[in-house]
């Protein structure tokens, strides 16, 4: 398969286009045909180097997802070859106690899809099956890539951080971002009262 990768760290200059082994999935995974993948900051800070994301070399970036499941593997439950699907980029064991708690970022194994593992910038991923979700008929695959990983940073501010609650009110700032419009949405579903501040010298608005 094609893929965009590095080999050291620095700037876009290490990037290079090679030929890659197409993933071998195990047990509990699925292939996914990678149609779309956005470009995220942390796509840059993983290609600069970053000791918080250690990863060998060389690695494929690439946290937010959209595609076309491929294969799936032994175990695998609810997911079908063939289904548009994005990836939910927080990768974890979904079996200790932080898991089954719903805490799976503080899992000892967690890690983030194209940051200690080879993401989308490739023409197949392989992934664990419970991070695959469906595409809503509405979405392209462009839209649905432009979300998971600003979703796992906004729940984690909004629900972990703040522990916002309904009928809370919240003040969001840098509305205008993608992490931003995705928290406002988050706060809208879980009953919040939501105010937006852009930035600069705009006056907050009511959001929600």
């Amino acid at each position: 398969m094609k893929a965009v990768l590095f080999r050291v760290h620095g700037g876009t200059d290490k990037l290079s286009y090679e030929d890659l082994p197409v993933p071998t999935i195990g047990p509990e995974e699925v292939l996914v045909r990678v149609k779309a993948c956005a470009l995220n900051h942390l796509d840059i800070w993983i290609r600069q180097g970053n000791p918080a994301y250690p990863m060998p070399l060389p690695h494929v970036s690439g946290s937010d997802v959209a595609g076309i499941v491929e294969q799936v593997g032994n175990g695998v439950e609810g997911v079908m070859v063939g289904e548009r699907v994005f990836v939910s980029p927080g990768i974890s064991c979904w079996k200790c106690e932080q898991c089954l708690a719903g805490r799976d970022n503080l899992c000892r194994s967690y890690g983030l899809l194209g940051a200690m593992m080879h993401g989308g910038y490739a023409e197949y991923v392989k992934v664990p099956f419970r991070n695959v979700l469906p595409i809503p008929e509405n979405l392209s695959f462009d839209q649905a890539a432009a979300f998971p990983l600003v979703s796992v940073t906004a729940s984690h501010m909004l629900f972990a951080l703040a522990g916002l609650q309904h009928g809370e009110t919240v003040l969001i700032m840098g509305a205008g971002s993608g992490v931003g419009m995705m928290a406002i949405q988050m706060a809208k579903l879980a009953g919040a009262r939501g105010l937006g501040w852009p930035g600069g010298r705009a006056l907050v608005q009511t959001t929600i």
